[in-house]
Order: C-alpha cells, then structure tokens, then sequence
C-alpha cells in the first residue's frame, strides 16, 4: 500500500478493522460463490419497519423485496407482484401476487403478509421512522394520528395472491416507493414470536438471501434462499457485507483481496486509484444531496432569512467539490439533484453570478440582518466524526469569516449525538447532513421539507410549500404535477431553511472478475444481479 499522508489514526483504524473482521483468505468458505461487500458503519437494524440507514437498506434489499424492486440497471420492474392494475382514477392499485413466491421458511407469500406488514408500518406503536411511506394510502394520516386503528388503513386481501391497495389521492410515485424496504412484508409469525426479531435464526425473509449470521462491528453473512422464486437466476451463492467505517480500512482489504466490492473510496486515495485502476473504480452520479441546514426554531437564524441567505451566497461550492471533496462531486446550489426522473431542478439566478457578485449580495444581506465588522455574527456548525465532514467544516468557517467577518465555533459530535441534537432541535444552529433519493422522482427530496415530515430537521415551515406539494400530490396531469413541485422548489430556495453545498457521486471499487455491475442515479445494486466471471 503507498498513500501519501496517512497517520497514524488511520493506520489504527486499519489494523483494528482487520483483527475485527477474523476473516481473510482462510476464512473463506471451501466452495460456493462468495462476494464480499464492504457496508461501511453498522445497520441499527434489519428490521425494515426499525431502521433508517442506507448501511441497512443495502443488506435489506439482500434479504427482502417488496411489490416492486430495480433491475440492475435501476429500471422499475415486477418483483413480489407479477403484475398490477390502477384504476382509471389513479387512487386503487390491485397487485397480483407471483404464486411461486416464498419466504425462506418454504412458506407461500401472500397478499396477507402486506396487509399485515403495511398495518405495522403505520401502527403508531412501531414508531417506524418511514411510516410517512404509507402516508398517501387510505386512512394513513387518520392512524398515525391515532384517531383510527391500523386495521383501518385502505388494504385488503380478497384473495390470497390479490392485494388492493386504495390511496386518498393519486400519487405517481407509488410503484417506486414500493421498493423501499419500509415497504417489503414482515413474517407476521416472526414477529410475534417473543424472540428478537431481524436477527440470525429468526428471521424469516422473502428476498434472495436469508440472514445466517451478525457479528456486531465485524460482519453481516447472508446465504442463497433457496426458496425464493428467481432462485435460479441468483449466481452468488453467499453474500458478506463487512462492517468497516473507515474508508482507508476498507481500501487497504480490497487491495489485499479481502473485498470484492467497496461501499466508498477514500478522497486521499482517489486521485492514485483513478490514476492504478480506473477499470476499477466507478464513480457516477448519484440521487443525494450534502448540505449544511439551518435551526429555525431559535435565534439566531429564526425569522432572519436574510442572514441565512448571506452565509449561503458566501459559500464557495465549487471549491469545496473540486477542492476539498474532489472525487467528482458537482456545486449544488438547488435541492433536488440533476438526474431525477421528469423533472428539471430550480437553479436560482444567483448561482450565474461570478464569485464577486456573490459575495457583495452576500454582504448586503449581512448588512440587512444586523451584522457587520464591529458586529459579526457568532455561529456554531455542528458536525458528526469524519475529516470530510471536518475539512467541509473548517473550509466553510474560513469562506464565512473572510467574506462576512462571521465567527464560526466547530462542535464535533458522535453521529447518534448529532442525530438527536438535530431532531430535539434545541442546541442546534447550523449542522451537516444529506440527504439520498428512496426512489426517482422530486418528492423523495422535497416532501422532506415539509412542515409535517419526520426527517424535517430544519423547522422550516412555509404554508406556501406545503400547499404547492399537496397541489402536486393530487394533480394527475404530469406536466402540471412537474410545474408544482418546481415551484415549490422555488419557493424553498427563496427561504433558506439549508445551504446544498454539493451533489454526491457513487464511488466504490468493483472487482473487475465480477460481472453484472451497472451503474445507476439510486446507486442500487442487489447482490442477485451480480456474478463471477467464470
């Protein structure tokens, strides 16, 4: 391995990742197809209905699949669901359900186990953190409120393979928001057995692989279901995704051959590997947005836009994409990322202007909230352990105090603390955070910042958005359905609630003996589409 500027810490993390894995060459199994993944941070859980992480998504899409799922090139296609139809009014899908579905037990999946799963989803109870998935079905907002019971949601099963699912208003996205793992079925038996659900020995799936073993911090091991209807078309007999947070960790065991797959790349790293490997390395747009985002709900930046609008024109984001991030991520000065299905992203007219232009409207509007030399503004950015998220961080403090004068303080958290610090929203002033697409279309990113939406970490709560949103939510007209949510984005980017500061590329390395990689916006790829060249 020769990298330049590697400490000592990441030299640690390095040996600490390997001694905690307990599996090189010799841990191999003595035949069968093997694909080694890398997961980076550690799932909180498998359970669909329980989770929230993009590390669990990845090994729930393994394990699991809803009505619908992605081919590998990320096109919409059948999967629990032979086929379907929608009623004329866009409000009443009938899913008909593939007979040789099973889960990993040998039992028969049936329009039951959504019935049973979408009620648990929204059950109150659960507390699920992407019960707002179901938030367009019938009855939904009624049961999360608690003012009806689960059992009143607007699906049924008047046949044991035909589910009828019955929304409150049409809503285009649906077919993709079924392939959410939020949205695959849960073992109604599993689950109520008294044992830990989602955990190895009981937890019974309905995907291409089953859970076979956990080792916390080290490894997550999948095996072939044998029992799943495309059984045969799944080439990779056994999949273990390992568990490593630090990038460097994870290149140096893919060099070793220890990894077949990377969940990212290092940016210390990316310049020498595009340079080694570029057959190797995959770098492709991807449906996410890093941004900073403001607490409204206190001072400083509560009923102040202008202040938040002069800290973001102040921002240099193509600095901090070439510069500082550099692995081929793009300026993001909008909310909904380039590439999103039917939909062109709202630049505002300020992102024209040259960095000069920016940085005198960004003093006028300092100068308009109360802010000047003689009385700089004080903030605070508060940011989860990363030296990516650290560089962002200490770029940001310099740009604010060489334009504006600003006095930035930089709080480094554990990414749990940070996490809950930005829901209870009573210590934060500025925090780092992103958000990635759950399906292709501009909802997944602007229903996030809606008065009522639990990822919602801002406070931001504008009448005006909310209604245009809810506009697009029931217009079945496409163009006029676009028209809406573009002007919603509008109006956000009028606000300020959050400063996008750049758009995420996918970046792994794929062994190149591996065949069936496509790259895609969702940055999707289920083990069953991949195999081995022979």
């Amino acid at each position: 391995m020769r990298f330049r500027g590697i400490r000592c810490a990441a030299l640690a993390a390095i040996l600490v990742a390997l001694a905690a894995s307990g599996c090189g060459e010799a841990g191999r199994p003595a035949d069968g197809a093997v694909l080694d993944r890398g997961l980076g941070g550690e799932p909180e859980s498998l359970d669909p209905h329980r989770s929230r992480s993009l590390q669990a998504n990845h090994v729930q899409r393994d394990l699991g699949e809803g009505l619908t799922g992605y081919s590998a090139s990320g096109e919409l296609e059948p999967r629990a669901a032979a086929r379907w139809e929608i009623s004329e009014d866009g409000r009443t899908y009938t899913f008909h359900l593939r007979p040789e579905a099973r889960w990993s037990n040998g039992e028969p999946v049936t329009a039951a186990d959504f019935v049973y799963s979408f009620r648990r989803l929204v059950n109150p109870e659960t507390a699920a953190f992407y019960s707002q998935s179901v938030i367009d079905v019938e009855n939904a907002a009624a049961i999360l409120a608690g003012e009806l019971p689960p059992d009143a949601l607007g699906v049924s099963a008047p046949e044991p393979l035909v589910l009828v699912v019955r929304l409150e208003r049409p809503t285009p996205y649906f077919l993709a928001l079924l392939t959410h793992p939020s949205m695959f079925p849960v073992h109604q038996a599993s689950v109520e057995s008294g044992r830990t659900y989602a955990r190895p020995g009981n937890f019974v799936t309905n995907g291409a692989y089953k859970l076979v073993r956990w080792d916390p911090g080290s490894l997550i091991e999948l095996e072939r279901n044998e029992s799943y209807w495309n059984a045969a078309a799944t080439a990779i007999d056994r999949v273990r995704w390992h568990i490593a947070p630090e990038p460097l960790a994870e290149l140096y065991r893919y060099r070793a051959g220890e990894l077949d797959i990377t969940d990212t790349v290092p940016p210390e790293a990316f310049a020498e590997l595009k340079a080694e490997r570029p057959h190797e390395l995959r770098v492709a747009p991807y449906l996410s947005v890093y941004y900073y985002g403001f607490n409204l709900t206190r001072p400083p930046f509560k009923d102040n836009p202008r202040l938040r609008q002069a800290l973001s024109l102040a921002v240099d984001r193509e600095v901090l994409a070439d510069k500082i991030v550099g692995r081929g991520e793009r300026p993001a000065y909008n909310w909904v990322p380039p590439g999103v299905d039917h939909y062109e992203p709202q630049v505002p007219a300020w992102a024209n202007l040259s960095r000069e232009e920016r940085h005198a409207r960004a003093r006028a509007a300092y100068a308009a909230a109360g802010y000047g030399p003689d009385a700089p503004a004080k903030v605070e950015i508060r940011y989860n352990t990363s030296d990516t998220h650290q560089r962002i961080a200490l770029a940001v403090q310099s740009m604010w105090r060489d334009v504006l004068g600003v006095e930035t303080t930089l709080v480094n958290e554990e990414f749990q603390v940070l996490l809950s610090n930005m829901r209870a929203k009573e210590v934060t002033q500025v925090f780092r955070s992103s958000w990635s697409g759950d399906y292709n279309d501009a909802h997944t990113f602007l229903h996030v910042m809606t008065s009522d939406a639990a990822s919602n970490m801002t406070g931001y709560a504008n009448p005006v958005f909310d209604s245009l949103l809810q506009r697009a939510a029931t217009e079945t007209d496409p163009e006029r359905r676009r028209d809406y949510m573009q002007q919603a984005e509008h109006v956000l980017l009028d606000d300020y609630p959050v400063i996008p500061l750049y758009f995420f590329v996918s970046k792994h390395l794929v062994n190149p003996d591996l065949e069936g990689w496509e790259d895609n916006v969702l940055d999707y790829h289920y083990s069953q589409h991949l195999r081995f060249a022979r």
